[in-house]
């Protein structure tokens, strides 16, 4: 196994295990539930924005170790940024996890979150990943659900299909 495999492997494991920012938020201001009902992946993001910022954000649901550890890192990624910071995050996320930016590039701000680059790899585990970022993008924008199928669907003309998974 790969030191990159090894390392992606370890932060799925961790975050799932002991999950960041984990619950629902008292008090927030938005929050958009997310649905992948392909795999049976459901989430809630929940914000409390002040000043055009994350003042504080947590997610709750039940979902796969990828989507979890997703949802975990992301939270931590986008706590304190700008709501125009963390939506520009959310579509580099999105464009890394679909093949569509390099996360070696210097044009991203991803950080830690190139870990979850070989999961471009995983075509079934794509729309996992992409989850928590695309209820989160609906959370800013006060829509009140995200789904990763049909007209909703983040990766249109995909054609991911995703078996059933844990």
């Amino acid at each position: 196994m790969s030191a990159a495999n090894q390392l992606y492997q370890d932060v799925i494991l961790d975050h799932n295990r002991k999950p960041r920012n984990f619950g629902k938020l008292a008090a927030a201001s938005h929050q958009a539930e997310g649905l992948n009902p392909l795999c049976g992946d459901h989430i809630w993001v929940y914000l409390r924005l002040k000043d055009a910022q994350v003042d504080a954000i947590g997610f709750d649901g039940q979902s796969c170790a990828i989507c979890k550890a997703s949802a975990s890192m992301m939270t931590h990624a986008v706590k304190g940024k700008s709501v125009t910071a963390a939506e520009e995050l959310a579509q580099e996320f999105r464009d890394m996890a679909l093949g569509r930016l390099d996360p070696e590039s210097a044009e991203h701000h991803l950080g830690r979150l190139k870990v979850f680059a070989g999961v471009r790899d995983l075509p079934t585990r794509v729309k996992c990943a992409i989850l928590p970022w695309h209820t989160l993008h609906a959370a800013l924008n006060a829509v009140a659900q995200a789904s990763t199928e049909g007209e909703d669907d983040p990766v249109p003309g995909s054609g991911v299909e995703q078996p059933g998974h844990a």
